[in-house]
């Protein structure tokens, strides 16, 4: 867990106090590739702080799976509304690999943030960090298309195209598998083709 300590003290300040006062709040756990962290129509119980392997966010729609994010090593990830008003989730969250977490607990956390103005500060920190997250996923909808979509990944998140497969990454982007392997093989080309 010094892994989470430390990135905890890269946002704000946090004392070994505050620390120890989180500690019943959490703890670590293991998922396969594919597992669901949570389901649609579930309440949202607890953030994860992601150790090993990534997770991704969707939801579905005539059959078929909408990817609306991923969620990597030292990334938060949880069902914002519905972890803060207790409704069902409009979403899933699942196991993009094998996955290992650090789990807070919704009912612990509310209990420690009451003892301790440093974790509360931290919560809403992890809480605005995941938020500008997804923000910025959704802003990839709204002024790209699906090229420039394709372009700011690589830019912003290289690390994405190495790791998540086509068919998720085209459902990500909106666009058909076969459109995206139609622009990066333009791409690799060095040709700008048009869609």
């Amino acid at each position: 867990m010094d892994r989470l300590l430390h990135y905890f003290r890269s946002l704000v300040p946090f004392s070994d106090e505050s620390w120890h006062r989180l500690q019943p709040a959490l703890s670590k756990a293991h998922f396969e590739k594919g597992a669901p962290l949570l389901k649609e129509g579930q309440a949202c119980r607890a953030l994860y702080f992601i150790e090993k392997g990534y997770c991704r966010t969707y939801y579905q729609a005539d059959g078929l799976e909408k990817n609306t994010g991923f969620f990597f090593e030292n990334d938060m990830v949880t069902n914002i509304s519905s972890f803060g008003s207790g409704q069902p989730s409009a979403y899933f969250i699942a196991a993009g690999e094998p996955l290992d977490v650090i789990v807070f607990d919704r009912s612990l956390l509310q209990v420690a943030s009451k003892t301790s103005p440093e974790i509360e500060a931290l919560g809403r920190s992890c809480i605005r960090l995941f938020a500008a997250r997804q923000e910025d996923f959704a802003s990839i909808f709204q002024l790209y298309t699906a090229k420039n979509r394709l372009e700011y990944l690589e830019r912003h998140y290289p690390f994405m195209l190495q790791r998540i497969p086509l068919s998720q990454l085209s459902s990500f982007l909106g666009v058909a598998r076969e459109t995206l392997s139609r622009i990066r093989s333009r791409r690799r080309a060095g040709d700008a083709g048009i869609l």
